[in-house]
């Protein structure tokens, strides 16, 4: 037979636990909650951004291209020429060399800053700190637009006041040159960084959309080079048109053809082909698993 238990006494309840039905009444978290916005996103990515090794040697090599290169051809220019050879010469049209070859690290950046998060499995981690993928791809587009910009702005402005003095002999640039020369293609530039990034988010391999942006750099213009055939001279001129060497070109007058874009034309070109790589871009990343 077995004894019989007395009844256990009731206790009350921690004033921690919730009765049923309640919802943790008289709980108060240690923790502050507070909603999250695009600030914090936006907060979280220039910690990223600013902390990571890549982003100061891409960008410190990309001042070192287009800073060095830039004023080196105005000191060559200035030193193998004499009076009056530089009459009507556009002086700030030298910082094209730079700029040309500084593009790939600010592309190399742009890859990066999406691009590694997959590799490293740190997308993960952000995703599940902000799990509106969408608000995280337009908080890395909007801090690396402003890096990209700030950068090649003050490098580019800096060029064309050195070769201004340096190249004395040529025309003084009017506002519009000025303006385009270093404004538009600052624009230019990190639009075609943020295309990278996107490519990045797209691809999720480093290697890979690096690859694709350098092929889109220089693979037109280089195909252009060896198409002889008379049969495709509208396709061969095309691609020298709106290669992205001639669109560059266009900002300091100094295109490789006769037709195509002109004035702002490669500014609004390259800003309708990244908006439509960010749709795509936002797209699959609302789609794929992380």
């Amino acid at each position: 037979m077995s004894t019989p238990q007395p009844p256990m006494p009731q206790t009350a309840a921690p004033n921690w636990q919730a009765a049923p039905g309640a919802s943790y009444p008289g709980y108060t978290s240690p923790i502050p909650v507070k909603r999250t916005h695009v600030g914090h996103a936006l907060a979280s990515e220039w910690t990223k951004i600013r902390s990571v090794r890549s982003t100061m040697w891409t960008l410190g090599v990309f001042v070192v291209l287009v800073v060095g290169i830039g004023l080196a051809t105005a000191a060559l220019v200035a030193a193998n020429t004499t009076e009056g050879d530089l009459a009507g010469e556009n002086p700030l049209s030298f910082g094209f060399f730079g700029l040309l070859l500084g593009i790939m690290c600010v592309m190399t950046l742009g890859v990066l800053t999406t691009a590694s998060e997959y590799g490293t499995g740190m997308i993960r981690t952000t995703m599940t700190a902000c799990p509106s993928r969408g608000r995280v791809l337009a908080a890395k587009g909007i801090v690396f637009f402003a890096v990209a910009f700030t950068v090649t702005f003050v490098s580019s402005g800096l060029v064309a006041l050195m070769d201004v003095s340096m190249l004395g002999d040529a025309r003084e640039p009017s506002g519009s040159e000025w303006l385009k020369g270093t404004l538009g293609v600052s624009l230019y530039i990190a639009l075609l960084g943020l295309l990278s990034l996107v490519v990045g988010s797209i691809i999720r391999h480093s290697a890979g959309a690096i690859t694709i942006m350098i092929g889109l750099l220089l693979a037109p213009l280089v195909i252009a080079l060896f198409m002889f055939s008379e049969s495709l001279e509208d396709l061969r001129q095309a691609l020298f048109e709106y290669s992205i060497p001639n669109q560059l070109s266009v900002f300091y007058a100094q295109s490789l053809t006769e037709t195509g874009p002109s004035g702002w034309d490669p500014l609004w070109i390259m800003l309708g082909v990244t908006a439509a790589a960010f749709a795509g871009a936002f797209a699959l990343l609302e789609k794929r698993d992380v």
